[in-house]
């Protein structure tokens, strides 16, 4: 299931035809022993500024064997500054550790969130905590193939795949797992949500902290959630952002299923605002039109790709983008219209490919893929995929196909996987919770918010209605804000449920024609 890389304001199961044996049951592991994190100035490598310190902290690679093998996560800290903006002195809550998603996305840079003004008044009562989990950059890193790999140049993107493309994808699929089994090794079960949950434990005492301040977005809901069914009563304050549906038999198969249907609303949500702005693009004025002008480019760009680099899959992925973020539509509309027009240069800058970061963007494919693999059952019969994906791409073809391209290694892995655990929690397990989620979030569908509400007694919903970022908290919206600062620093929540009215829809001057918005 693609989920971003979030903060805040900064920027699937059919049960039958599965070969997945249940691996080490869902419970919590043996305790481990402990030490602190020393924290001091962090390597290059990192690209953060001297005010941030980092740290290490070392975790079992398999928590059922705590005196075995381990594994180095590394972490990052900014202080509370024990001030708010007024210079008025406030008492220090301890850590707040956040995760933002992925599978295999980094919170090293986390910490910096606290000089948005959004961020002030949380980062002067906590730490802010940012870590590396499992797989990810220098904590053990994951690999599946050489990286200079990653970008084979100009893609297609066929919205109906002929048999010929699809047993294309399907070789590629299993020489993907094979190159995921051969790099990792016997370590590559360990990679899944219930040892990062496992992990975030560790972490927790690690850094002197009785009980957990934890913010999960996206993904890092996922295992927020299996950290406050298996560790309950470690729990201070949670918040999760954008929540993935924790059902069992959701994961994973069946949650890229409903993505994949709800990518199909955002993407109409976006022509809608393009029509709307017909004066300014160009680009037609019925969501109709504005369809056509992009089935124009892609067809194109088949002919010949932007500058040798930009196919149609490097447009579809552009646009992709867009369906996470409306901060994005601006600059997706303007490269749009001017390619049309003649000039590729702005579509080259945003959907061409960026070879600096190949290692990285390498790396948190294989985190991904390991991740989803391990977590759960998949269906092993490529019948079942093209079954489901064919009737699916009917009514949503936008994301459809990519999105089984990017899953179906899982159909072929090798190893053990996870039993995924029942989420639940009764009444006075859990301290109460807070979920936050905007109602046409394609990424993570609304109803998957929904589920999580009823599986942890005593959470509290806050929905941005008519609305579909990827990720609520901590920007533009101040509705969604105070709910966020009133918990987090007061331990204060609404009702069961709370709505806030949409932030304003972007305008129409562009985020600027250069650079990788």
């Amino acid at each position: 299931m693609r989920t971003a890389v979030l903060y805040g304001a900064v920027g699937a199961l059919l049960l039958s035809g599965l070969a997945a044996a249940p691996a080490a049951p869902a419970a919590p592991a043996a305790p481990t022993a402990v030490e602190g994190i020393r924290f001091g100035k962090c390597p290059a490598v990192e690209g953060l500024p001297d005010e941030v310190r980092c740290g290490t902290v070392e975790v079992p690679l398999d928590h059922a064997r705590p005196d075995g093998r381990r594994i180095t996560l590394t972490v990052s800290r900014i202080r509370a500054k024990g001030k708010d903006a007024q210079g008025r002195k406030v008492a220090r809550q301890g850590a707040l550790v956040f995760n933002p998603g992925g599978p295999g996305a980094s919170g090293m840079f986390y910490p910096l969130i606290g000089h948005l003004p959004e961020w002030k008044r949380i980062g002067a009562a906590y730490d802010l905590v940012g870590y590396a989990p499992r797989g990810v950059g220098r904590s053990a890193p994951l690999s599946c193939e050489d990286p200079e790999k990653l970008h084979r140049g100009p893609s297609t993107a066929p919205t109906h795949p002929s048999e010929a493309y699809k047993k294309e994808r399907i070789a590629r699929a299993k020489a993907y797992a094979r190159g995921c089994a051969q790099r990792g090794g016997s370590a590559l079960r360990h990679y899944h949500s219930l040892n990062n949950a496992r992990d975030l434990d560790v972490l927790r005492a690690a850094l002197g902290e009785p009980r957990l301040t934890f913010m999960g977005a996206s993904y890092g809901t996922y295992f927020g959630a299996l950290y406050a069914a298996l560790f309950p009563s470690h729990v201070r304050r949670m918040v999760f952002d954008s929540a993935v549906n924790p059902d069992p038999e959701q994961i994973w198969y069946r949650n890229n299923l409903d993505q994949s249907a709800a990518f199909e609303g955002r993407w109409a949500d976006f022509r809608a605002w393009i029509a709307r702005h017909h004066k300014v693009y160009g680009l037609g004025d019925t969501p109709e039109k504005v369809l056509r002008s992009y089935e124009r480019a892609a067809a194109r760009l088949t002919l010949k790709p932007a500058d040798g680099k930009v196919g149609p899959g490097q447009l579809r992925g552009a646009f992709l983008q867009a369906a996470y973020y409306d901060d994005h539509w601006p600059q997706r509309a303007l490269a749009l219209s001017a390619y049309l027009k003649g000039d590729p240069e702005p579509l080259v800058q945003i959907a061409g490919p960026y070879p600096e970061a190949a290692v990285e963007q390498e790396n948190t494919k294989a985190v991904y893929t390991a991740v989803e693999c391990n977590d759960g059952p998949w269906p092993t019969r490529w019948r079942t995929w093209d079954r489901d994906n064919t009737r699916l791409a009917r009514t949503a073809p936008f994301e459809t196909w990519d999105n089984v391209w990017t899953n179906l290694p899982c159909a072929y892995w090798d190893g053990p996987r996870q039993r995924p655990l029942d989420v639940r929690t009764g009444p006075g397990e859990l301290p109460p919770t807070l979920i936050l989620a905007a109602e046409r979030d394609a990424a993570t569908p609304y109803d998957g918010a929904i589920e999580l509400h009823r599986r942890l007694w005593g959470s509290v919903l806050v929905t941005e209605r008519d609305a579909g970022n990827h990720g609520v908290s901590g920007g533009t919206n101040r509705c969604v804000n105070g709910y966020l600062e009133a918990y987090l620093l007061e331990g204060r929540l609404p009702e069961r449920r709370a709505a806030c009215a949409a932030r304003p829809e972007p305008n129409t001057a562009p985020l600027g024609s250069k650079g990788r918005g």
